[in-house]
């Protein structure tokens, strides 16, 4: 019942957080990256954290794939967020 109810919960919370980005202007997403890289980088150190300390084999796969997984959003998040400030640059700043 417990992954049922887990299951349920992260479907619920990825439709929930698709309908809130897709109404996000584009003038607001720079920082709505940087919000949420600052979460990223909390889920890693949380991620990290409780890997070091399980004893199952599941516990240890589960954790090293949301280390990944959230090394590899966190990096996207800031490539991303630079690649948009670049925009707002201009080609003289770049230069330097």
């Amino acid at each position: 019942m417990d992954l049922v109810i887990a299951l349920t919960l992260l479907v619920l919370s990825g439709v929930v957080g698709v309908e809130v980005i897709s109404k996000v202007t584009s003038t607001l997403h720079t920082p709505l990256m940087s919000g949420t890289n600052a979460i990223s980088g909390m889920v890693l150190i949380g991620a990290v954290l409780v890997t070091a300390h399980t004893d199952s084999t599941i516990g240890l796969v589960a954790g090293l794939l949301a280390i990944v997984l959230s090394a590899v959003n966190l990096v996207g998040g800031f490539l991303v967020t630079d690649r948009m400030l670049q925009m707002f640059t201009t080609k003289k700043e770049i230069q330097k």
